[in-house]
């Protein structure tokens, strides 16, 4: 009644471009909808998905630790012990002892003087993005930054400033823009780009930014626990955690939860802490998952090994699927994106390898840039050769059957 009320007076509907957005509704019609697969069980490796078995190439479960006995025995009795939730934010009755532990435990890793706990990933970059770039700020960014560092920028009241993708010409040139007029700045950037599979050029970086006196953060969100000697993600990759301001990561990936967290010097992550929305307005991280990503980080500590045989594993399938003809891209980590360009021809390819039994992920704009939509594949340090073996084949066979090798 109130949308024929609205049309006879000729006032605009907010809910019109929703009633005009059929792209979904034609992907269906299709069988070409890609997004919102139900799982119905996993093993980690394999997953159930029709009541069929498949390889699964689509999670960022690095470590393979989502089913690991020692974390799963974590979890369960933290839950018993204090409960499914904390019901309330960290500002109030949310903060845990396990809380501190662990962000004591993770500024640790990273070398930082101190850490900081969000609900999810997401929260970490809006917070701090938000709360440290003010009016007159200017917070620079990699053209292919993650989605959350995007709106970050978008919440903070200064200026959002872009770079073409690891391009260091082109960060100068940025940084240059400015140079003489006392401004505040911050340069953002992913340690692994989520979508591409390289890594930021930090041993570029970092002199750029000494030299403007920009600050640095890097989002370590799909490097930490996989890259450098202790797995504290690209910044020791390359000897450069003092050399970085802020690090963030997140706990959905290598760690086996959700959540994440922000690491730096003491009195920065306090301001953080007592400004950022996103912290202070959220239900604090529950105990169960708090407590799955302790046992993570110990099983990091404990077993070096597991970090050898993702890297083996990542060779393995990049070396496999490269070796067929498909364009990889610059990828260097354990995400290794499979560029098929076209998007109507990806979700055929992305249905094609299912069907034979691989998930993966299929990425179109603005996701990735326009004309460059792509099968992302991931791999786990649990993935064995024998399974990465068959899901080469379905690559090689689904590819053949298509023309795209």
């Amino acid at each position: 009644m109130a949308i024929e009320m609205r049309a006879r007076t000729g006032q605009s509907d907010v809910f019109s471009k929703c009633y005009a957005y059929t792209r979904v509704d034609k992907a269906r019609a299709a069988g070409l909808y890609p997004y919102f697969i139900p799982i119905e069980g996993s093993e980690g490796t394999v997953v159930t998905i029709g009541g069929e078995s498949k390889i699964m190439l689509g999670s960022n479960n690095y470590l393979g630790l989502t089913h690991d006995p020692r974390v799963l025995e974590a979890a369960e009795r933290v839950a018993r012990q204090y409960g499914t939730g904390c019901t309330g934010s960290r500002f109030l009755n949310g903060t845990l002892d396990l809380h501190l532990k662990l962000e004591h435990d993770l500024a640790a890793l990273v070398r930082k003087e101190a850490a900081l706990v969000f609900s999810t990933g997401f929260q970490v970059n809006l917070g701090v993005i938000s709360t440290l770039i003010g009016r007159g700020d200017v917070v620079v960014i990699d053209k292919l930054d993650h989605a959350s560092i995007v709106d970050g920028c978008r919440l903070a009241q200064g200026e959002t400033r872009r770079f073409r993708h690891n391009d260091m010409s082109d960060l100068a040139r940025v940084l240059n823009k400015d140079a003489d007029h006392g401004v505040g700045r911050m340069v953002v950037v992913d340690g692994i780009f989520s979508m591409e599979g390289d890594v930021a050029n930090l041993p570029e970086i970092v002199p750029l930014c000494k030299q403007h006196r920009a600050r640095l953060m890097v989002d370590e969100a799909h490097s930490v626990g996989v890259m450098g000697e202790h797995g504290g993600g690209t910044a020791e990759h390359f000897g450069l955690s003092d050399d970085v301001d802020l690090l963030m990561g997140t706990f959905s990936k290598s760690f086996a939860s959700l959540g994440g967290f922000v690491a730096g010097d003491r009195t920065v992550i306090s301001f953080v802490q007592h400004h950022a929305r996103s912290l202070i307005f959220s239900a604090a991280m529950p105990p169960y998952a708090v407590a799955t990503v302790q046992a993570c980080l110990d099983v990091l500590k404990a077993e070096p090994e597991r970090r050898a045989r993702l890297w083996k594993n990542a060779e393995y399938l990049k070396e496999g699927i490269q070796a067929m003809g498909y364009e990889t891209g610059p990828c260097d980590s354990p995400v290794i994106p499979v560029i098929i360009g076209d998007e109507a021809r990806t979700f055929v390819f992305w249905k094609e390898l299912l069907k034979d039994g691989v998930f993966t992920n299929p990425v179109v704009a603005p996701a990735v840039p326009e004309n460059t939509a792509r099968i992302r594949t991931s791999v786990m340090a649990s993935h064995t050769e024998e399974l990465l073996s068959r899901a080469l084949e379905v690559f090689r066979r689904v590819g053949k059957r298509l023309g795209m090798i």
